[in-house]
């Protein structure tokens, strides 16, 4: 799909089928969330980091954060932005998972000593998940957000993006300007028209296995 078509196919789940968005999120996170206890194996408590953008990509990323703290393992969410600018169904997961008593810690991208943090928050992690930005991304990083991908990609932990390589651009497969280097990508209802369309994507994208949302088209358009 391309980033038109993930956006037609969530305007037709929810207004005309009558899914909620949060409902989408909820399953998606869910699906994420398996994978990695499935990735992980039968380690009985696993350190998971989850690096969350102030969109709907980290409203994944806390519904992801909820399941894996459910099944008993350390989760260490880094809210990467303003909370003030986490919005609608990312806000819901966001606050729920505070009304749990998780403690979500926020990070500045901009701050001179970023690289550094992003290492001690991520140190012993067995995984870390990339859920910063998603398929609607256009033009190239702001520059701290371009040094806070490159401080993950610098990290010993594998990496699994949530639906697409952060930076990546989903129509053309190409880094804007950096992106995240995954072991694997957990995309939702199809693979992304950028993932066949660059020779060189799939050195960001890991492998790619494809999610589902809970509701799926017989076509896109």
């Amino acid at each position: 799909m391309s980033r038109d078509q993930v956006r037609s196919v969530d305007r037709w789940a929810i207004e005309q089928i009558g899914l909620p968005g949060i409902a989408l999120m909820e399953n998606a996170g869910r699906t994420c969330a398996e994978f990695i206890m499935d990735r992980l194996g039968r380690k009985a408590m696993c350190r998971i980091c989850i690096f969350c953008g102030t969109g709907n990509n980290g409203g994944d990323g806390y519904v992801i954060a909820r399941h894996l703290r459910n099944a008993g393992h350390t989760v260490h969410v880094v809210l990467c932005g303003d909370r003030e600018k986490v919005r609608g169904d990312a806000r819901i997961n966001l606050d729920v998972l505070g009304a749990l008593g998780e403690d979500i810690r926020q990070l500045d991208p901009g701050r001179a000593d970023m690289p550094g943090l992003v290492a001690s928050l991520a140190q012993g992690a067995d995984m870390v998940v990339d859920a910063l930005f998603g398929t609607g991304l256009q033009g190239p990083l702001r520059e701290d957000y371009r040094m806070l991908v490159e401080a993950i990609n610098a990290l010993a932990a594998p990496v699994l993006a949530v639906d697409i390589p952060s930076g990546l651009d989903c129509d053309t497969g190409r880094p804007l300007g950096a992106a995240v280097r995954a072991d694997w990508t957990m995309t939702f209802v199809a693979v992304k028209k950028g993932f066949l369309a660059c020779s060189d994507a799939g050195e960001y994208t890991g492998e790619v296995h494809v999610a589902s949302i809970g509701i799926e088209p017989r076509t896109t358009t």
